[in-house]
């Protein structure tokens, strides 16, 4: 039987529940970025780690690769499959995650990963197994948030909030995927030398409340946050915090605009 006293952990996050789909669609521009940094060349074989709903594994096949989507989350890897069939595009889904990775040694030319390897819990295992996939003269490209700007910090309060909700330690900080330095640091022990360009994208809305409801309703993240907190009773003041962040940072007066940062880095051996 548990102590009383002992602190609860954040439970760990299911990205199939809510509707991811609609945050992927939002970063399709990315996925699209991101495979043209990697100059694709046609049967070149293509891992896409933390592929979610594919947006960039079947980017990746409609330009001639042989491509399999590793991810965790059986929905998502259920919609990348029917979109796959849809499109007669040549990607296979399987289920993993980022530090174990269900594949052999060498076997991609490629490995993709637009915002999902950033969410391991162990940075160095993750970076080991993109690099142990990665064939001797491949190469790597993945995503990453900056973290600043208003969608970085109401995210930021509204995990403080469920982690103070449970009682959970804070923890260490999240690896800093995003910064070259670091990047390089889990990477050259294995032989790679890092790259990395900054870039913008916007997230719009009719208004700042339009794009906190939309988030609330679809985003994994809010919706396991809002499962903990709504039956304490926290979750309209959380949600009165986020709003004034997004209202504060809006860009646009007469509807919703904000701009969040992130890099594309490359890897190579």
């Amino acid at each position: 039987m548990n102590s009383p006293s002992r602190r609860a952990g954040p439970p760990t996050l299911d990205w199939g529940v809510g509707h991811y789909e609609h945050t992927a669609a939002r970063f399709l521009p990315i996925a699209e970025r991101v495979v043209d940094r990697a100059v694709l060349a046609s049967g070149e074989r293509v891992v896409d780690v933390g592929t979610g709903t594919g947006n960039a594994a079947l980017l990746a096949a409609a330009r001639g690769a042989t491509v399999t989507g590793v991810d965790p989350a059986e929905r998502l890897l259920d919609v990348a499959r029917a979109h796959a069939a849809e499109r007669d595009l040549d990607a296979t889904f399987v289920a993993g995650e980022a530090a174990a990775l269900p594949l052999p040694d060498a076997g991609a030319d490629v490995v993709l990963s637009v915002f999902g390897v950033i969410f391991a819990p162990d940075a160095p295992a993750a970076a080991a197994e993109l690099a142990r996939v990665t064939a001797p003269d491949g190469r790597i490209v993945v995503t990453a948030w900056i973290p600043t700007g208003a969608i970085s910090t109401m995210y930021r309060i509204a995990r403080e909030t469920v982690q103070g909700a449970l009682g959970a330690p804070a923890g260490p900080p999240p690896f800093a995927w995003h910064d070259r330095g670091a990047l390089a640091g889990l990477l050259e022990p294995h032989g790679f030398t890092v790259t990395a360009e900054e870039h913008e994208i916007a997230f719009t809305d009719a208004s700042p409340a339009a794009f906190l409801e939309t988030e609330q309703a679809h985003h994994p993240l809010a919706i396991a946050g809002r499962a903990v907190l709504e039956p304490r009773g926290e979750h309209p003041a959380l949600a009165e915090r986020m709003l004034a962040v997004l209202e504060a940072a809006n860009e646009d007066p007469d509807a919703f605009r904000v701009t969040s940062r992130y890099i594309v880095a490359e890897a190579r051996r």
